[in-house]
């Protein structure tokens, strides 16, 4: 009876690791293998031991590869569990609305545990949100999940946009919305800006919008300055200040809200909008009062102190 006790004691008491810590196990690891990385841890006191235990105790389920977060004093059997259930710690990388593909890269070249190499992934084409991966997963395949969010995410809205909209497909859609996305920090503005984007679209007006401007200059990273005149009248395939229509690709990686205000913008006939400096826009719908609001709002961030 004694011996048995010592036995159960050896199996469901407390382990030797003094503090938590994380274990690896590799892709196709026996359990013998397993063994061997938590012994060498310090999260159990003997493979040999662990491996017979397991067989006696363990109900024959198999275990699973992955890194796993392991408790102090946690006992053999608990480790166990966590082995064949497969409770394998999930590391975290986000992408924000608007962020550029070359940040995307850059993010996903730093993030620990991926391996390999990527290309800077086509402007537009990953979802922004928080993903999940594994230490050891590649990097292609976290940027293969990005980029299936985005086809899958675009695609259901394209099937529910509202009739009539000022793009014709779901590549000018991606487009405008990055545009959108870029323009303004107030998600309440997101379907008035796509709405006098898709007006000026319509009446065949030039877009303006500054972030065109920036794209081919950066690729979408900050610009650190004011837009200078020359750069302003720079001819290329996404400046909407020297072209009519839509750019050649997106600007960024647009997020859900912004596909949607684009499928479905506000009722507005609104044609002109001016920063007022918090974020956010006074919309007009002729020049006239459009200029009226820019010499308003101008005159207002000045005596801030913000221009």
């Amino acid at each position: 009876m004694a011996a048995g006790l010592a036995v159960l004691q050896l199996w469901a008491g407390s382990g030797p690791s003094r503090a938590n810590m994380t274990v690896l196990i590799p892709e196709g690891a026996s359990l013998s293998r397993a063994a061997t990385e938590l012994e060498k841890a310090g999260a159990i006191r003997s493979a040999r031991q662990f491996v017979l235990l397991s067989k006696v105790f363990g109900g024959g389920a198999p275990i699973k590869a992955g890194e796993y977060r392991l408790l102090a004093g946690e006992s053999p059997s608990d480790i166990l569990k966590d082995l064949q259930g497969g409770k394998t710690l999930q590391r975290k990388i986000t992408v924000a609305e608007g962020v550029p593909s070359v940040l995307v890269h850059e993010a996903l070249m730093k993030a620990d545990g991926l391996s390999g190499p990527i290309a800077v992934p086509a402007e537009g084409s990953v979802l922004p949100d928080t993903y999940a991966y594994n230490r050891g997963e590649t990097r292609a395949a976290v940027l293969a999940r990005m980029q299936k969010a985005m086809t899958e995410y675009l695609a259901s809205a394209w099937a529910r946009r509202k009739p009539g909209i000022a793009v014709a497909t779901p590549a000018q859609a991606l487009t405008l919305a990055s545009i959108v996305e870029k323009e303004t920090g107030k998600p309440e503005e997101r379907r008035t800006v796509a709405a006098v984007y898709s007006n000026r679209l319509r009446q065949n007006m030039m877009l303006q919008a500054d972030p065109t401007i920036i794209y081919p200059i950066t690729k979408g990273k900050p610009l650190g300055r004011r837009i200078l005149q020359s750069e302003l009248r720079a001819v290329n395939q996404y400046n909407t200040y020297a072209m009519t229509g839509l750019p050649v690709g997106p600007i960024a990686n647009p997020g859900r809200e912004s596909i949607d205000a684009v499928l479905d913008p506000a009722q507005s006939s609104a044609l002109y909008f001016v920063a007022k400096g918090d974020g956010g826009h006074v919309f007009a719908d002729t020049l006239e009062q459009h200029n009226a609001n820019v010499q308003k709002w101008y005159a207002l961030r000045r005596a801030r102190g913000e221009m």
